[in-house]
């Protein structure tokens, strides 16, 4: 499997070079025909240059591997990396990884972002550092929600309308506190490791409620 430095993004040129020996006839084509079909969403440099994250490469090798393997049409794909056991496998990986930190710099480079938009969002409440020795750390988790609120910016789509997202994931995480909060404060280790599981369990649950909730409302707007 090829895999994409976490200190870098992949050009599409590099991310076909690194497939092509998995994947013969991969090509920039093919992957900007992908994208083109909503299957993949890289990110973008401010002159436009598509950015492949780590995640992106994944996303991509599973979507030849459907194909090449399975023999499944587009559609189906693209309903398979949808489906809930696909985004709970995402979601563990995400709750399990031990984050790296970066820097300003680091962080406006592998969202595709720049600072002013950074510093807005940090303003905002939607990125919180925490800061060492006066220079200011993010987690990758950071980095990917200034990534979501970089495309949305693209849509006009500013920080101080991103409050409310901010505010019902403070409500979400503080509701599932009151019921995990005292397993996971428990002196038994096995208490504790119940309480971590029933997390990650309660999260896909209110992930999934929030996610249902929202389309259902976007849709009223196509159907009237």
């Amino acid at each position: 499997m090829a895999t994409a430095s976490k200190a870098r993004l992949l050009t599409i040129g590099t991310v076909c070079s690194m497939l092509k020996d998995d994947f013969p006839d991969i090509s920039i084509s093919k992957i900007r025909y992908l994208e083109d079909q909503g299957l993949l969403a890289p990110r973008r440099t401010q002159g436009g240059y598509r950015l492949f994250s780590e995640e992106d490469l994944e996303r991509l090798e599973t979507i030849l591997r459907l194909q090449r393997d399975e023999f499944l049409p587009l559609r189906v794909i693209r309903q398979e990396l949808a489906s809930p056991a696909s985004r709970e496998r995402k979601r563990r990986r995400s709750l399990d990884a031990d984050d790296g930190e970066l820097d300003l710099t680091e962080l406006c480079e592998r969202a595709g972002i720049d600072q002013r938009l950074a510093r807005e969002l940090e303003d905002y409440g939607l990125l919180t550092p925490r800061t060492e020795a006066g220079e200011k750390r993010f987690t990758e988790l950071d980095a990917d929600v200034a990534q979501a609120c970089g495309q949305l910016a693209h849509y006009g789509i500013a920080p101080r309308h991103l409050r409310s997202f901010r505010t019902a994931a403070d409500r979400e995480a503080g509701l599932i506190e009151q019921v995990v909060g005292p397993a996971l404060r428990s002196r038994n280790a096995e208490r504790r490791r119940t309480g971590a599981e029933d997390v990650e369990a309660l999260g896909t649950l209110a992930t999934e409620l929030s996610q249902l909730l929202s389309w259902r409302a976007l849709r009223r707007l196509t159907s009237t």
